[in-house]
This record gives structure tokens, C-alpha cells and sequence, in this order.
């Protein structure tokens, strides 16, 4: 994980989420709209939400400790997962509740033309905000499909921001829809579904979100490093077998642990030599590998 990256990233959606949650709460406050009322709490949940991985990326990157001698790298998966419980809460189910509330209730909706040129900018806001996340994301995603490196990314900060921006378009696109429809019938009962719509897709994202986050709090296993690894060792003279492997993330660093077989006649001397000499190399095929551990046996 790049912290540069994951940085610029992180500012560009907090100028774009301030700037258009600004613009929206006028608009809202000025046509009644439920939708745009929504989409204003959730920029406004987003800068908040971005305040909070910004502070998780810098606290991740202290250094170790006697206490915890392994740094604080996993850190930056709390804050994201506070990000993905304030999406949740604060973004989909307090925007359902206003539109439930707006649907039984009748509203007016007054100046929507305004209201939809307003969205209008705020779509292309957030699309650079968007642009700029997904920049971020291409430089480590390599050959992998976006869902794959979603579901492998140990990027967490990177990982909520193009969610949270991805999610904020299309909560766009549905104000929209569901402002024109109401201009187009005159009934405000579209507006409220707007609402409920976008919160609805916030509480997708949340959870789609939330679950990734959790997995890498529990230590997930970065399964390239892991088989890349062991085809590097099978290769090996001095490996007669490789009982096991585990390639832990830790934030943006991994944690490796193999347990392997070497020959029997070997001195201590000898196999201290080899496995110096293969760490030193895995380490280098494989920056984010900072620690190692090498264990000889005959049986996992």
C-alpha cells in the first residue's frame, strides 16, 4: 500500500465531499427536496469519514514499540471499519428513516430545476474526487480486475474512499431521477423514495465494505505472497519439502512464517547459511515482507 497515494486520495474526496455537502444543504434547504437533503448528510458523512481514515493511515505509521513490536500497521483497519459503522448509521439508515418519514408525510418540492443543476455539479465534483481514487488504486491493482483487488487490497483507507465516492455518484444519479420525476408529476412521493434508495445503497456499501475491513482485522493471508513464496522454496536444492506457509498482513507490511524441511545432514551452520541466504532473497522479491520466520521440521 502506497500511504502517498492512499493520502492524495483521501484529500481529494474531503475538498470534494465539503464543497458539495455545502452546496447540497442550500439546495436542500432552499427546494425541500428529501433527496437532496439525504445526499447532504452523506457528504457530510463522508468528509467526517475521511477525517477519520486520515487519522487511521497517520497512526498506522508509527513506529514499533516494546509493546508492540510489530508497529501499528493493522490501526489504519479500525479507523476504516469506524468509517464503514458511520456509513451505515449515520449515511443509509438515518437517510431511509427521512424518506420514510417524507413519504408518509407530503412535502413540497420547490425550485427542483435549480436543485438538479446543483446535482449536476456535484457529479462532476465527485467524479474528480472518483478519478483521483481510482489513479490511486490503478498503480497497485496491476493486471487484477477492480473486484479482485477489492477483495485482496490490504489498502483499506484507498479501499473506503473509492466506495464511499462510487456510491456517492450513483446517489446522484438516483436524486436526480427521483427530482425529475416529481417535477415531471408533481408528486413529491418520488423525492421521498429517493431518499430511502440512496440510503438503501449506502448501507449496501457499508456492508460490502465492513465485511473486507473485518477480514483484514483478523489477520487475512495475502495468498499471492503466500504462493509465490512457496514456489520460490520448492525450487530449492537444499528444500526437501515445504510443510507450511503464512503470509499475514499487517497493515502494509506481511508477516511470514514457513516451516520446512532441509536435508538432515546438514550442520547448524550450513542451515542457518541457506536460510539466511533465502530470506534475504524473499525479502527481496517481495518489499512488503518484513518479518521472517523460518522453522525446520519433518512434520506440519
Amino acid at each position: 500500500m502506497s500511504h502517498s497515494n492512499s493520502a492524495s486520495a483521501i484529500i481529494y474526496a474531503f475538498a470534494a465531499n465539503l464543497g458539495i455537502a455545502l452546496i447540497k444543504t442550500g439546495a436542500a434547504i432552499w427546494t425541500g427536496s428529501g433527496s437532496l437533503l439525504a445526499e447532504a448528510i452523506h457528504s457530510f458523512a463522508d468528509c467526517g469519514n475521511q477525517v477519520l481514515l486520515f487519522i487511521g493511515m497517520k497512526r498506522s505509521a508509527r513506529a514499533a514499540t516494546q509493546n508492540h513490536p510489530m508497529g501499528y500497521g493493522r490501526e489504519a483497519y479500525i479507523w476504516s471499519m469506524m468509517v464503514a459503522i458511520t456509513l451505515f448509521s449515520v449515511g443509509g439508515l438515518f437517510s431511509i428513516h427521512e424518506g420514510w418519514l417524507r413519504f408518509h408525510e407530503s412535502h413540497t418540492v420547490e425550485n427542483a430545476g435549480m436543485a438538479l443543476a446543483i446535482l449536476a455539479i456535484a457529479v462532476v465534483l465527485e467524479g474528480f474526487s472518483l478519478r483521483a481514487a481510482l489513479g490511486a488504486m490503478a498503480s497497485e491493482r496491476g493486471e487484477r480486475g477492480v473486484w479482485q483487488w477489492f477483495k485482496e487490497t490490504q489498502s483499506s483507507e484507498l479501499m473506503v474512499v473509492i466506495g464511499e465516492d462510487l456510491a456517492a455518484l450513483i446517489g446522484l444519479v438516483i436524486a436526480a431521477a427521483m427530482l425529475g420525476l416529481t417535477m415531471l408529476t408533481g408528486n413529491s412521493m418520488y423525492d421521498a423514495v429517493g431518499s430511502m434508495l440512496i440510503g438503501a445503497l449506502l448501507v449496501v456499501v457499508a456492508v460490502l465494505v465492513g465485511r473486507e475491513v473485518h477480514s483484514l482485522l483478523l489477520g487475512e493471508a495475502d495468498a499471492g505472497i503466500r504462493d509465490a513464496v512457496r514456489g520460490y522454496l520448492e525450487k530449492q536444492g537444499c528444500v526437501n519439502r515445504v510443510l507450511n506457509i503464512w503470509a499475514i498482513s499487517h497493515g502494509s507490511q506481511v508477516m511470514l512464517a514457513i516451516k520446512a524441511e532441509l536435508p538432515a545432514d546438514l550442520s547448524v551452520g550450513e542451515a542457518v547459511e541457506l536460510i539466511n541466504g533465502m530470506e534475504k532473497q524473499i525479502k527481496t522479491d517481495h518489499p512488503r515482507i518484513n518479518w521472517v520466520f523460518f522453522e525446520i521440521d519433518n512434520s506440519d
